[in-house]
Protein backbone atom coordinates (compact mmCIF):
# COMPACT_ATOMS: atom_id res chain seq x y z
CA UNK A 1 0.00 0.00 0.00
CA UNK A 2 2.78 2.41 0.96
CA UNK A 3 4.67 1.90 -2.31
CA UNK A 4 2.15 3.94 -4.29
CA UNK A 5 2.18 6.71 -2.00
CA UNK A 6 6.46 6.66 -2.31
CA UNK A 7 6.54 9.29 -5.35
CA UNK A 8 4.48 11.61 -3.56
CA UNK A 9 5.90 15.18 -3.37
CA UNK A 10 6.88 16.64 0.00
CA UNK A 11 5.62 20.07 0.25
CA UNK A 12 7.66 21.13 2.85
CA UNK A 13 11.41 22.60 2.51
CA UNK A 14 14.22 20.49 3.35
CA UNK A 15 15.14 22.79 6.44
CA UNK A 16 11.85 22.28 7.91
CA UNK A 17 11.53 18.44 7.45
CA UNK A 18 11.64 16.40 10.60
CA UNK A 19 9.44 13.56 9.74
CA UNK A 20 9.67 11.53 6.65
CA UNK A 21 6.47 11.91 4.82
CA UNK A 22 5.92 8.17 3.60
CA UNK A 23 6.29 7.23 7.35
CA UNK A 24 3.93 9.57 8.30
CA UNK A 25 1.23 8.81 5.49
CA UNK A 26 1.80 4.94 6.49
CA UNK A 27 1.03 6.05 10.26
CA UNK A 28 -1.75 8.11 9.41
CA UNK A 29 -3.30 5.20 6.90
CA UNK A 30 -2.63 2.39 9.73
CA UNK A 31 -4.24 4.72 12.53
CA UNK A 32 -7.77 5.23 10.10
CA UNK A 33 -7.88 1.54 9.55
CA UNK A 34 -7.34 1.51 12.81
CA UNK A 35 -10.25 3.88 14.55
CA UNK A 36 -9.00 7.10 14.06
CA UNK A 37 -10.74 10.05 12.96
CA UNK A 38 -8.67 13.02 13.30
CA UNK A 39 -5.29 13.97 13.66
CA UNK A 40 -5.55 13.64 17.16
CA UNK A 41 -6.70 10.42 16.77
CA UNK A 42 -3.52 9.80 14.77
CA UNK A 43 -1.58 10.59 16.98
CA UNK A 44 -2.95 8.80 20.04
CA UNK A 45 -3.18 5.65 18.00
CA UNK A 46 0.69 6.22 17.30
CA UNK A 47 1.61 6.68 20.38
CA UNK A 48 -0.25 3.20 21.33
CA UNK A 49 1.32 1.55 18.63
CA UNK A 50 5.30 2.80 18.58
CA UNK A 51 6.95 -0.18 19.75
CA UNK A 52 5.15 -1.79 16.34
CA UNK A 53 5.81 0.83 14.13
CA UNK A 54 9.28 1.06 14.78
CA UNK A 55 9.84 -2.76 13.50
CA UNK A 56 9.40 -1.01 9.95
CA UNK A 57 9.65 2.98 10.12
CA UNK A 58 12.87 4.77 11.27
CA UNK A 59 11.16 7.73 13.18
CA UNK A 60 14.02 9.32 13.45
CA UNK A 61 12.46 12.38 15.18
CA UNK A 62 10.51 9.82 16.91
CA UNK A 63 6.88 10.29 16.50
CA UNK A 64 4.93 13.39 14.65
CA UNK A 65 2.44 15.14 16.73
CA UNK A 66 -1.17 15.76 16.24
CA UNK A 67 -0.49 19.24 14.80
CA UNK A 68 2.53 18.25 13.06
CA UNK A 69 0.11 15.97 11.17
CA UNK A 70 -2.43 18.42 10.44
CA UNK A 71 0.05 21.24 9.13
CA UNK A 72 1.79 18.55 6.71
CA UNK A 73 -1.74 17.16 5.42
CA UNK A 74 -2.97 20.60 4.94
CA UNK A 75 0.53 21.46 2.66
CA UNK A 76 0.02 18.08 0.92
CA UNK A 77 -1.37 18.61 -3.26
CA UNK A 78 -4.78 17.18 -2.72
CA UNK A 79 -4.83 16.41 -6.34
CA UNK A 80 -1.49 14.19 -6.08
CA UNK A 81 -2.86 12.88 -3.22
CA UNK A 82 -5.87 11.47 -4.63
CA UNK A 83 -4.09 10.48 -7.60
CA UNK A 84 -1.73 7.74 -5.23
CA UNK A 85 -5.08 6.39 -4.18
CA UNK A 86 -6.30 6.11 -7.10
CA UNK A 87 -2.91 4.32 -8.15
CA UNK A 88 -3.87 1.67 -5.42
CA UNK A 89 -7.50 1.30 -5.85
CA UNK A 90 -6.44 0.11 -9.63
CA UNK A 91 -4.18 -2.24 -8.51
CA UNK A 92 -6.56 -3.74 -6.24
CA UNK A 93 -9.64 -3.58 -8.57
CA UNK A 94 -10.10 -6.44 -10.75
CA UNK A 95 -12.02 -6.28 -14.35
CA UNK A 96 -15.34 -7.53 -13.94
CA UNK A 97 -17.74 -7.94 -17.31
CA UNK A 98 -20.56 -5.55 -16.23
CA UNK A 99 -19.23 -3.94 -13.18
CA UNK A 100 -21.47 -1.61 -12.29
CA UNK A 101 -19.52 2.04 -11.50
CA UNK A 102 -21.80 4.21 -9.49
CA UNK A 103 -21.29 7.75 -8.94
CA UNK A 104 -22.76 10.01 -6.33
CA UNK A 105 -21.97 13.06 -4.38
CA UNK A 106 -21.49 13.79 -0.87
CA UNK A 107 -21.15 16.34 1.22
CA UNK A 108 -19.23 16.29 4.80
CA UNK A 109 -21.51 18.36 6.95
CA UNK A 110 -19.54 19.69 9.26
CA UNK A 111 -16.58 20.51 7.33
CA UNK A 112 -17.68 24.10 6.75
CA UNK A 113 -16.21 27.08 8.80
CA UNK A 114 -18.79 29.95 8.86
CA UNK A 115 -16.32 32.16 10.03
CA UNK A 116 -13.91 32.15 7.17
CA UNK A 117 -17.09 31.95 4.59
CA UNK A 118 -15.89 28.07 3.65
CA UNK A 119 -18.46 25.84 2.35
CA UNK A 120 -18.57 22.03 3.89
CA UNK A 121 -16.70 20.30 0.93
CA UNK A 122 -18.36 17.81 -1.26
CA UNK A 123 -17.15 14.96 -3.03
CA UNK A 124 -18.41 13.06 -5.80
CA UNK A 125 -16.71 9.81 -5.79
CA UNK A 126 -16.74 6.86 -8.26
CA UNK A 127 -17.60 3.12 -6.15
CA UNK A 128 -17.20 -0.27 -7.85
CA UNK A 129 -19.97 -2.30 -6.38
CA UNK A 130 -18.51 -5.83 -6.99
CA UNK A 131 -14.58 -4.47 -5.92
CA UNK A 132 -15.95 -2.63 -3.26
CA UNK A 133 -13.48 -0.23 -4.27
CA UNK A 134 -13.54 3.49 -4.32
CA UNK A 135 -12.04 4.10 -7.75
CA UNK A 136 -11.62 8.11 -7.45
CA UNK A 137 -12.84 11.16 -5.85
CA UNK A 138 -13.46 15.00 -6.75
CA UNK A 139 -13.78 17.59 -4.48
CA UNK A 140 -16.68 20.60 -5.63
CA UNK A 141 -17.54 23.26 -3.56
CA UNK A 142 -21.28 21.97 -4.07
CA UNK A 143 -23.63 20.01 -5.66
CA UNK A 144 -24.41 21.99 -8.51
CA UNK A 145 -21.19 21.06 -9.60
CA UNK A 146 -21.60 17.95 -10.11
CA UNK A 147 -22.05 18.24 -13.45
CA UNK A 148 -18.41 19.71 -13.55
CA UNK A 149 -16.79 17.27 -11.52
CA UNK A 150 -18.26 13.73 -13.18
CA UNK A 151 -16.67 14.19 -16.50
CA UNK A 152 -13.14 14.97 -14.61
CA UNK A 153 -13.51 11.72 -12.29
CA UNK A 154 -14.65 9.77 -15.28
CA UNK A 155 -11.57 10.71 -17.20
CA UNK A 156 -9.61 8.58 -14.76
CA UNK A 157 -11.14 5.44 -15.00
CA UNK A 158 -11.33 2.41 -16.74
CA UNK A 159 -14.95 2.06 -18.14
CA UNK A 160 -14.07 -0.69 -21.04
CA UNK A 161 -17.18 -3.31 -20.55
CA UNK A 162 -18.51 -0.87 -17.04
CA UNK A 163 -21.58 -0.17 -16.72
CA UNK A 164 -21.66 3.52 -15.40
CA UNK A 165 -24.80 4.64 -13.19
CA UNK A 166 -25.48 8.07 -12.11
CA UNK A 167 -28.57 9.91 -10.80
CA UNK A 168 -30.40 12.52 -12.25
CA UNK A 169 -27.49 15.51 -11.66
CA UNK A 170 -25.70 13.24 -14.60
CA UNK A 171 -27.94 12.67 -16.78
CA UNK A 172 -26.45 15.20 -19.40
CA UNK A 173 -25.65 14.28 -23.15
CA UNK A 174 -22.15 15.28 -23.14
CA UNK A 175 -21.54 12.66 -19.79
CA UNK A 176 -23.00 9.80 -21.98
CA UNK A 177 -20.92 10.12 -24.60
CA UNK A 178 -17.77 10.53 -22.57
CA UNK A 179 -18.68 7.03 -21.19
CA UNK A 180 -18.98 5.58 -24.45
CA UNK A 181 -16.23 6.87 -26.30
CA UNK A 182 -14.71 5.55 -23.20
CA UNK A 183 -15.66 1.80 -24.08
CA UNK A 184 -18.40 2.08 -20.82
CA UNK A 185 -22.21 1.91 -21.05
CA UNK A 186 -24.72 3.63 -18.75
CA UNK A 187 -27.58 3.85 -17.11
CA UNK A 188 -28.69 7.49 -15.89
CA UNK A 189 -31.46 7.62 -13.57
CA UNK A 190 -34.29 10.56 -15.11
CA UNK A 191 -36.00 13.19 -13.83
CA UNK A 192 -37.32 16.59 -14.03
CA UNK A 193 -33.80 18.23 -15.14
CA UNK A 194 -34.16 16.56 -18.43
CA UNK A 195 -38.17 17.82 -18.42
CA UNK A 196 -38.93 17.46 -22.23
CA UNK A 197 -36.75 13.45 -22.24
CA UNK A 198 -38.80 12.64 -19.56
CA UNK A 199 -42.20 13.58 -20.70
CA UNK A 200 -41.43 11.37 -23.78
CA UNK A 201 -40.18 8.19 -21.77
CA UNK A 202 -43.02 8.55 -20.14
CA UNK A 203 -45.68 9.01 -22.64
CA UNK A 204 -43.55 5.96 -24.72
CA UNK A 205 -44.22 3.42 -21.87
CA UNK A 206 -48.05 4.68 -21.34
CA UNK A 207 -48.40 4.09 -25.31
CA UNK A 208 -46.69 0.52 -25.65
CA UNK A 209 -48.63 -0.72 -22.30
CA UNK A 210 -51.93 0.64 -24.31
CA UNK A 211 -50.77 -2.17 -26.73
CA UNK A 212 -49.84 -4.91 -24.38
CA UNK A 213 -46.10 -3.56 -25.29
CA UNK A 214 -46.75 -6.33 -28.70
CA UNK A 215 -44.58 -5.98 -31.34
CA UNK A 216 -41.90 -4.19 -29.29
CA UNK A 217 -38.76 -4.94 -28.57
CA UNK A 218 -39.26 -4.96 -24.64
CA UNK A 219 -38.60 -7.25 -21.80
CA UNK A 220 -39.76 -7.60 -17.74
CA UNK A 221 -38.71 -8.91 -14.76
CA UNK A 222 -40.10 -8.84 -11.14
CA UNK A 223 -38.23 -9.27 -8.00
CA UNK A 224 -40.05 -10.13 -4.24
CA UNK A 225 -37.71 -9.31 -1.28
CA UNK A 226 -39.71 -10.29 2.45
CA UNK A 227 -38.12 -9.43 5.78
CA UNK A 228 -38.55 -7.36 8.51
CA UNK A 229 -42.48 -7.43 8.27
CA UNK A 230 -42.13 -5.66 4.85
CA UNK A 231 -42.66 -7.02 1.14
CA UNK A 232 -41.11 -5.01 -1.17
CA UNK A 233 -41.99 -6.07 -5.12
CA UNK A 234 -39.82 -3.96 -7.69
CA UNK A 235 -41.10 -4.32 -11.67
CA UNK A 236 -38.54 -3.78 -14.06
CA UNK A 237 -39.52 -2.68 -17.71
CA UNK A 238 -37.20 -2.10 -20.69
CA UNK A 239 -38.40 -0.94 -24.27
CA UNK A 240 -35.75 -1.13 -27.50
CA UNK A 241 -38.41 1.03 -29.46
CA UNK A 242 -37.22 4.56 -29.31
CA UNK A 243 -39.79 5.68 -31.71
CA UNK A 244 -41.58 7.97 -29.73
CA UNK A 245 -38.88 9.39 -27.89
CA UNK A 246 -37.37 12.01 -30.63
CA UNK A 247 -34.95 13.42 -27.91
CA UNK A 248 -33.18 9.59 -27.52
CA UNK A 249 -31.29 11.16 -30.78
CA UNK A 250 -28.94 13.29 -29.32
CA UNK A 251 -28.33 10.81 -26.37
CA UNK A 252 -24.61 9.24 -27.83
CA UNK A 253 -25.25 5.21 -27.76
CA UNK A 254 -28.74 5.44 -26.21
CA UNK A 255 -31.01 2.13 -27.11
CA UNK A 256 -33.00 2.05 -24.28
CA UNK A 257 -35.72 3.19 -22.38
CA UNK A 258 -36.39 1.69 -18.57
CA UNK A 259 -39.15 1.78 -16.22
CA UNK A 260 -38.72 0.52 -12.43
CA UNK A 261 -42.14 0.49 -9.69
CA UNK A 262 -41.15 -0.01 -6.74
CA UNK A 263 -44.20 -1.45 -4.19
CA UNK A 264 -43.49 -1.58 -0.55
CA UNK A 265 -45.97 -3.14 2.11
CA UNK A 266 -45.58 -2.56 5.38
CA UNK A 267 -48.06 -3.60 8.40
CA UNK A 268 -50.91 -2.71 5.52
CA UNK A 269 -50.05 0.40 4.07
CA UNK A 270 -48.60 0.29 0.55
CA UNK A 271 -46.63 3.33 -0.91
CA UNK A 272 -45.38 2.78 -5.00
CA UNK A 273 -42.93 4.55 -6.65
CA UNK A 274 -41.59 4.90 -10.28
CA UNK A 275 -38.94 5.66 -11.69
CA UNK A 276 -37.32 6.11 -15.69
CA UNK A 277 -33.93 5.71 -16.57
CA UNK A 278 -32.10 6.35 -20.59
CA UNK A 279 -29.39 3.57 -20.74
CA UNK A 280 -27.27 2.15 -23.38
CA UNK A 281 -27.22 -1.29 -22.51
CA UNK A 282 -29.86 -3.01 -24.85
CA UNK A 283 -33.36 -4.17 -23.64
CA UNK A 284 -32.17 -7.10 -21.21
CA UNK A 285 -34.18 -6.17 -17.97
CA UNK A 286 -32.08 -8.16 -15.79
CA UNK A 287 -28.72 -6.01 -16.90
CA UNK A 288 -30.98 -2.80 -15.80
CA UNK A 289 -31.99 -4.08 -12.71
CA UNK A 290 -28.28 -5.54 -12.01
CA UNK A 291 -27.69 -1.43 -12.63
CA UNK A 292 -30.34 -0.09 -10.75
CA UNK A 293 -29.73 -2.28 -7.63
CA UNK A 294 -26.38 -1.91 -8.09
CA UNK A 295 -26.32 1.91 -8.18
CA UNK A 296 -27.49 1.87 -4.22
CA UNK A 297 -24.13 -0.01 -3.44
CA UNK A 298 -22.43 3.99 -3.24
CA UNK A 299 -25.14 4.63 -0.62
CA UNK A 300 -25.17 1.07 1.13
CA UNK A 301 -21.82 0.27 0.71
CA UNK A 302 -19.95 3.52 0.76
CA UNK A 303 -21.86 6.71 2.20
CA UNK A 304 -23.62 4.73 4.86
CA UNK A 305 -20.32 2.90 6.38
CA UNK A 306 -18.51 6.23 5.69
CA UNK A 307 -21.34 7.79 8.38
CA UNK A 308 -21.66 5.11 11.00
CA UNK A 309 -17.98 3.57 10.80
CA UNK A 310 -16.05 6.13 10.72
CA UNK A 311 -18.38 8.96 11.66
CA UNK A 312 -17.43 11.18 8.86
CA UNK A 313 -20.50 14.00 9.09
CA UNK A 314 -19.00 14.61 12.28
CA UNK A 315 -15.89 15.23 11.53
CA UNK A 316 -14.46 19.03 12.10
CA UNK A 317 -11.22 18.84 10.33
CA UNK A 318 -11.85 22.07 8.45
CA UNK A 319 -9.08 23.24 6.59
CA UNK A 320 -9.74 22.94 2.87
CA UNK A 321 -6.85 21.03 1.80
CA UNK A 322 -6.88 18.40 5.23
CA UNK A 323 -10.33 17.64 5.01
CA UNK A 324 -9.81 16.43 1.61
CA UNK A 325 -7.01 14.49 2.06
CA UNK A 326 -8.48 12.92 5.25
CA UNK A 327 -11.19 11.83 3.00
CA UNK A 328 -9.19 10.01 0.83
CA UNK A 329 -7.85 8.29 3.80
CA UNK A 330 -10.74 7.21 4.97
CA UNK A 331 -12.08 6.04 1.13
CA UNK A 332 -8.62 4.39 1.15
CA UNK A 333 -9.00 2.52 4.81
CA UNK A 334 -13.10 1.32 3.87
CA UNK A 335 -12.32 0.09 0.59
CA UNK A 336 -9.68 -2.24 2.58
CA UNK A 337 -11.41 -3.27 4.78
CA UNK A 338 -14.34 -4.11 2.77
CA UNK A 339 -11.55 -6.24 0.94
CA UNK A 340 -10.77 -7.99 4.24
CA UNK A 341 -12.52 -11.45 4.38
CA UNK A 342 -12.74 -11.49 7.99
CA UNK A 343 -16.62 -12.22 9.27
CA UNK A 344 -17.02 -8.90 10.74
CA UNK A 345 -18.57 -5.55 10.08
CA UNK A 346 -16.95 -2.40 9.16
CA UNK A 347 -16.99 -1.03 12.59
CA UNK A 348 -15.37 -4.29 14.57
CA UNK A 349 -13.10 -4.45 11.87
CA UNK A 350 -11.67 -1.07 12.95
CA UNK A 351 -11.42 -2.28 16.37
CA UNK A 352 -9.68 -5.50 16.11
CA UNK A 353 -7.03 -3.40 13.44
CA UNK A 354 -6.80 -1.68 17.11
CA UNK A 355 -6.13 -4.13 18.86
CA UNK A 356 -4.55 -7.03 16.87
CA UNK A 357 -1.43 -6.09 15.73
CA UNK A 358 -1.15 -9.21 13.35
CA UNK A 359 -3.84 -7.88 11.50
CA UNK A 360 -3.20 -4.44 11.58
CA UNK A 361 -0.31 -6.17 9.44
CA UNK A 362 -2.61 -7.84 7.43
CA UNK A 363 -4.15 -5.07 6.31
CA UNK A 364 -1.45 -2.61 5.90
CA UNK A 365 1.04 -4.87 3.97
CA UNK A 366 -1.32 -7.47 2.35
CA UNK A 367 -2.59 -7.08 -0.88
CA UNK A 368 -6.43 -8.42 -1.02
CA UNK A 369 -5.68 -10.09 -4.34
CA UNK A 370 -2.68 -11.48 -3.02
CA UNK A 371 -4.32 -14.81 -1.07
CA UNK A 372 -2.60 -14.48 2.54
CA UNK A 373 0.60 -13.25 0.69
CA UNK A 374 2.50 -10.62 2.70
CA UNK A 375 5.08 -8.10 1.29
CA UNK A 376 7.77 -8.22 2.67
CA UNK A 377 9.98 -6.21 1.16
CA UNK A 378 7.50 -3.30 1.77
CA UNK A 379 6.95 -3.78 5.14
CA UNK A 380 10.80 -4.15 5.72
CA UNK A 381 11.69 -0.81 3.18
CA UNK A 382 8.72 2.05 3.78
CA UNK A 383 11.58 4.06 5.08
CA UNK A 384 13.81 4.30 2.39
CA UNK A 385 10.71 4.70 -0.38
CA UNK A 386 11.75 7.36 -1.63
CA UNK A 387 9.69 10.71 -1.61
CA UNK A 388 11.69 13.53 -3.07
CA UNK A 389 11.39 16.88 -1.39
CA UNK A 390 11.13 20.15 -3.92
CA UNK A 391 11.65 23.33 -2.34
CA UNK A 392 7.99 25.05 -2.68
CA UNK A 393 8.29 28.98 -1.26
CA UNK A 394 4.41 28.65 0.07
CA UNK A 395 5.50 26.87 3.14
CA UNK A 396 6.41 29.18 6.04
CA UNK A 397 5.29 26.70 8.85
CA UNK A 398 7.82 25.54 11.34
CA UNK A 399 9.84 22.45 11.12
CA UNK A 400 7.18 19.13 10.58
Amino acid sequence: MARHFAGLEDPRRSTQSRHKLVEMIVIAIAATLGGADGWTGVETFAKAKEAWLRTFLELPEGLPSHDTFGRVFALIDPAQFAACFRQWSTAVAELIPDEIIAVDGKTLRRSHHRGKGLAALHLVSAWATANRVVLGQVATDAKSNEITAIPQLLAWLKLEGCIVTIDAMGCQTKIAEQIVAQGGDYVLALKGNQETLAAEVEEAFIDADARGYVGVDSEFIETVERGHGRRKTRRYRTLGDLSGVPRSALWKGMNMIGLVESRREVAGKVSIETRYFIGSIGTSATRLAHAVRGHWGIENGLHWNLDISFREDECRVRDPVARENLAVLRHLALSRLKNDDTKLGIQNKRLQTGWDESYLTKLLFESPNSKGKTDASAFANISHAGCDCPDPTSSNFPPS
